[in-house]
């Protein structure tokens, strides 16, 4: 065996040099590793010279480094004939080539379903060829299945057309249907119809004219007509003058008629007030709504308040929120369910100096503008209303027909437009020039309780009965943030903090919670005001103008009084028999507080 390998090797035979060692051995063994072969333990190599350059990709191995040129040179050479693929074809699976394509899961399914449904859609390697049965394409009008294409009118059968009412042509819906054939024969019959009905009302206008010319020759009788068209012309002309007496113009009248029946569009209404007092101006001509010449505000530190001052009492029923004037808080504003809403004296002689009429039912919220001169009531009646302050004439009604739950006029510029949530889940833009809606937030999923402006005026937070919050952009309805946990419960009022970083919201499981009034909006878990009673009641919030303290009522008829830095609860008083629903803190008096309570009564504290 050894010779038969030594004879058929390519390496010459082992030679092995006899060694000192070696010759001690015998001679068989040395015989034996003479004959030995040299057995080769790599694969032979080829010379670089003698390889060649060309390559098949059909080729699985390759047994140098070819460059990137050999790589992308295109086959050349006779095709195989057995050879399925066509040429230059590669496969990366065992079927076949899948290329790697990013889209997104939406785009994936609808053509997915729409070539499965429809038997076309779009190649998404080139994105503008759409592949599949062109036939269907032509049909479908080129729509996916998300885009269902609207079904077109059904031909109704036709009938055959009668007369009109009361002739002898007419049939009604008992006309029988017209076939293709009869369409001929019917619009003869139809012409002819035509033809008797003309000769009819030409007979019937002859013995009309007739009967005209008798009339004529009765002088009495028309005498006696035109002496009472004569009356009711002068009865209308005493009506229009006494119409401009009392300052109504005709014209306007029949634009408000015409715009009666238009939802959102706002109607001038003869809303009217009183004043008390006996003079609308003092000595140097000032109106009530300047403010006196010694209070200025300021920067200052606040205190709780202690004891009781004065009580404001002149509502029938329960007031729902009270809103000092800005800036000076001269004057207070007080809404109530009385359907009336009256502004009173805070500084000087604590009277009521007027009070505004024009609800039908009980006012639920107020808003004021910058400089106090006009405020906003929204009302249970389905409407809001925009007051002149001063004069108590009312400038505009707004209504969509639905309940506004709350208002408040846009804090910057003219102060022209202003929001109301309302209780069909919208939030509507409503413009005091135009006295129409601009604009809707649609997003909520039951009545809007609260809007509320945060973040240097450019975003506002509407919460609802639905128990989310949503964050919006002025002036886009579509909303940025989104804030709903499942341990979340409605949140009736919302409060600013001075400082704008924050805003809290009273919650009705007894707590209220704050939150970031920035970029995030997230929950400050280390911040909570808890101890008072809120359960069913929307119960109003404040900040002292220095934003160190936080005060509530409750549905106790209690005040609570909270440190703002740690959480605890300073002071609890009992401020009203019944619910405290609302409470303010006075902008310069330092430890005054104003309450209201459904007992009828606002309360003055210091």
């Amino acid at each position: 065996m050894q010779q038969l390998v030594a004879e058929y090797s390519d390496e010459p035979p082992l030679v092995v040099s006899a060694a000192p060692e070696a010759a001690v051995a015998s001679d068989a063994e040395a015989m034996r590793l003479m004959r030995m072969a040299l057995v080769p333990a790599a694969p032979p190599v080829q010379d670089v010279a003698a390889r060649s350059k060309y390559t098949t990709s059909l080729n699985h191995e390759v047994y140098d480094n070819p460059t990137y040129e050999d790589l992308a040179a295109p086959q050349q050479g006779p095709v195989q004939p057995f050879y399925k693929l066509p040429l230059g074809f590669r496969k990366n699976v065992l079927t076949g080539f899948v290329e790697d394509l990013s889209t997104d899961q939406f785009t994936f399914d609808e053509q997915f379903h729409t070539f499965h449904s429809f038997g076309y859609g779009v190649d998404p390697a080139s994105q503008k060829r759409i592949v599949g049965d062109a036939a269907k394409l032509a049909q479908q009008q080129g729509h996916s299945v998300f885009d269902p294409v609207k079904a077109g009118k059904r031909d109704k059968p036709k009938r055959q057309k009668g007369g009109t009412a009361g002739s002898g042509t007419f049939l009604g819906p008992w006309a029988p249907v017209i076939r293709e054939g009869d369409e001929l024969a019917q619009k003869k019959k139809q012409k002819e119809g035509e033809q008797h009905e003309a000769l009819d009302d030409i007979l019937a206008g002859n013995k009309s004219e007739d009967e005209g010319e008798a009339d004529e020759s009765k002088p009495e009788e028309g005498g006696v007509k035109d002496k009472e068209g004569q009356e009711k012309e002068k009865e209308k002309e005493t009506e229009k003058e006494k119409d401009k007496e009392m300052g109504k113009e005709p014209e306007k009248e029949k634009e408000k008629e015409k715009d009666a029946g238009k939802p959102g569009v706002g109607e001038v209404s003869e809303g009217s007030s009183v004043f008390h007092l006996k003079e609308a101006r003092d000595y140097l001509g000032r109106s009530f709504v300047q403010p006196p010449s010694d209070l200025k505000p300021y920067p200052h530190k606040c205190f709780l308040p202690k004891r009781w001052i004065h009580t404001w009492s002149g509502h029938t029923k329960g007031v729902s929120c009270v809103r000092l004037f800005p800036t000076y808080g001269h004057l207070l504003l007080s809404a109530g369910l009385d359907n009336v809403v009256k502004i009173w004296d805070v500084c000087n002689t604590m009277q009521c100096i007027r009070t505004y009429m024009g609800h039908n039912k009980g006012v639920r919220d107020l808003c004021q503008s910058r400089d106090g001169l006009r405020f906003l009531s929204a009302s249970y009646d389905r409407s809001v209303k925009c007051w002149d302050t001063e004069t108590g004439a009312v400038i505009g009604t707004y209504s969509n027909g639905k309940i506004p739950y709350c208002v408040k006029l846009y804090p910057l510029g003219e102060q022209n437009v202003f929001l109301a949530g309302c209780s069909d889940k919208k939030i509507l833009q409503y413009d005091l020039r135009t006295r129409g809606i601009c604009l809707e937030y649609d997003g909520h999923l039951g009545a809007v309780n609260t809007v509320t402006f945060i973040d240097d005026n450019r975003r506002f937070v509407s919460s609802s009965d639905d128990k989310s919050l949503r964050i919006w952009e002025w002036g886009i309805p579509v909303p940025i943030k989104y804030v709903s946990e499942p341990h979340m419960h409605s949140m009736p009022a919302v409060t600013v903090h001075p400082n704008g970083k924050w805003f809290v919201c009273q919650s009705l499981d007894n707590q209220i919670l704050v939150y970031g009034a920035r970029d995030r909006f997230k929950l400050n878990r280390k911040k909570r005001f808890s101890g008072h009673v809120t359960a069913g009641y929307a119960c109003g919030m404040s900040f002292s103008p220095d934003g160190h303290y936080l005060i509530s009522g409750d549905g106790e008829g209690k005040l609570w009084c909270w440190d703002w830095k740690t959480c605890r609860a300073y002071k609890v008083m009992k401020t009203h028999e019944s619910v405290c629903i609302g409470c303010e803190w006075h902008p310069i008096e330092a430890s005054r507080v104003v309450t209201c309570g459904w007992d009828g009564k606002i309360n003055y504290w210091d």
